[in-house]
């Protein structure tokens, strides 16, 4: 089954960096699109990055572009987020997230926290 881990959350502070990994498992993750969200407190789940199966192309959200970066490894099954210059803002469950066999995947989240 697909399964989505996970890690690199953490407490930082304000300008600090943080770089989240997500280890998938399941299916050929070479040929997939991969996502990284975010839910903030109270918020909806937002879509934070997202990059190409082969890494070819990215995206970010306005709110992020700059200052972090996907990419993934297709030898070791896992994505990445670089975090920088972090803001408060940027504080909520990170999650990684892949659309395969017609169903959308998440996994458990890893939380981020930006404070003084």
């Amino acid at each position: 089954q697909v399964q989505l881990v996970e890690s690199g959350g953490g407490l930082v502070q304000p300008g600090g960096s943080l770089r989240l990994s997500c280890a998938a498992s399941g299916f050929s993750f070479a040929n997939y699109l991969m996502s990284w969200y975010r839910q903030a407190p109270g918020k909806e789940r937002d879509l934070v990055a997202a990059i190409t199966a082969f890494g070819s192309s990215t995206t970010y959200s306005d709110s992020v572009k700059g200052r972090f970066t996907i990419s993934r490894d297709n030898a070791k099954n896992t994505v990445f987020l670089q975090m920088n210059s972090l803001k408060p803002e940027d504080t909520a469950v990170y999650y990684c997230n892949v659309y395969v066999y017609y169903i959308d995947h998440w996994g458990q989240g890893t939380q981020v926290t930006v404070s003084s």
